[in-house]
């Protein structure tokens, strides 16, 4: 499977997508407009190795909720990602068995070789 999971409202999301330029055969998920399946989230885990993978600790809410004061389990980062769009780390690229995420340079250039 290849996809790629956004945010359409996001600038960094959009740069990369530009970036990337992803084929047709790419599969654009706008998080906000379509929310991330439970069985989906599992999947970005098992390549990622844990949901605290996937979380954005740059989220408004993790501030809003002081979040950085508590002791977070999988189980929580997994609840949270599921509850609000905004703490799934973006973009999330799958291609077949291997996962890029965030916005760092590095891994949106490992990404781009990947496509």
């Amino acid at each position: 499977m290849k996809k790629i999971y956004h945010l359409s409202t996001c600038d960094t999301c959009k740069r990369i997508l530009n970036e990337l330029a992803p084929s047709s055969d790419i599969i654009l998920q706008d998080i906000k407009t379509e929310e991330i399946t439970n069985d989906q989230l599992n999947e970005m885990q098992q390549l990622a190795g844990s949901y605290e993978a996937l979380f954005s600790k740059r989220a408004r809410l993790y501030k809003e909720r002081d979040l950085k004061n508590q002791a977070l389990s999988e189980d929580d980062y997994k609840n949270l990602i599921l509850e609000h769009y905004t703490f799934l780390k973006r973009p999330v690229i799958i291609l077949n068995d291997q996962i890029f995420i965030g916005n760092s340079k590095k891994v949106v250039a490992a990404a781009k070789e990947a496509i």
